[in-house]
């Protein structure tokens, strides 16, 4: 019974905290994730490259994927980590040029929010996934992704547009990489631990998802 109720209250703890990190991350608003430099669309190599590098971490539904996808990435083997990742940021670069080509993707904000409650959900379930499928997810994401990046440079000329690429690209490969190798690190020190990651994580991604899918189709 003890533990029953020592479950209960830290489920109930795990959950009000993700709730408040979600709360505070989709404050930010969608509007935000898509101007790293004030709305301005960039004009030369520098700021192509600092908008490409705040972009995925200033949008709170990006940012929110890429917890999600090294959380899922975590669950590979070590050689899997490094290359597995590859996939969601060349189909972001992909996504970026297909907004610059003129196509068209209806709705495209309430299916990165989709692509974001779909990631929560396969990390709550607690299954491991097999490369190629996690490839293909990543992929099929980062297309997503990668549209709804394509509107802060809209406009531009190569040179930023190229150091635009270069900075989302490098960020998002970084963070996704170094959050699957820090969550291996507690994993080693605490199961107990990796697990509330896990799940703290799963949880703020679900109601950022839930919140901007509610937000894309209004």
């Amino acid at each position: 019974m003890f533990r029953q109720t020592m479950s209960f209250m830290m489920s109930n703890r795990l959950f009000k905290s993700a709730a408040a990190a979600a709360a505070l991350m989709a404050a930010a608003g969608p509007a935000a994730a898509h101007h790293a430099m004030g709305g301005a669309t960039p004009e030369n190599f520098s700021q192509g490259l600092l908008s490409g590098l705040a972009h995925p971490i200033i949008g709170p539904d990006h940012f929110a994927f890429l917890v999600i996808a090294a959380l899922l990435t975590f669950t590979l083997k070590p050689g899997p980590r490094l290359t597995v990742p590859l996939a969601f940021v060349a189909a972001t670069i992909a996504g970026t040029l297909l907004h610059l080509g003129s196509a068209n993707i209806p709705l495209s904000e309430a299916l990165v929010a989709l692509s974001v409650i779909v990631g929560a959900v396969l990390v709550l379930s607690r299954r491991s996934m097999h490369a190629l499928g996690l490839s293909a997810l990543f992929a099929a994401s980062g297309i997503l992704h990668g549209y709804a990046y394509g509107e802060s440079i809209v406009g531009a000329e190569a040179t930023p547009i190229l150091a635009y690429l270069v900075g989302f690209g490098i960020i998002q490969y970084a963070l996704i990489v170094a959050g699957a190798f820090a969550l291996e690190k507690v994993s080693a020190s605490s199961a107990k631990a990796q697990l509330l990651a896990q799940r703290g994580g799963g949880l703020a991604t679900l109601i950022i998802g839930g919140v901007f899918f509610a937000l894309g189709v209004a």
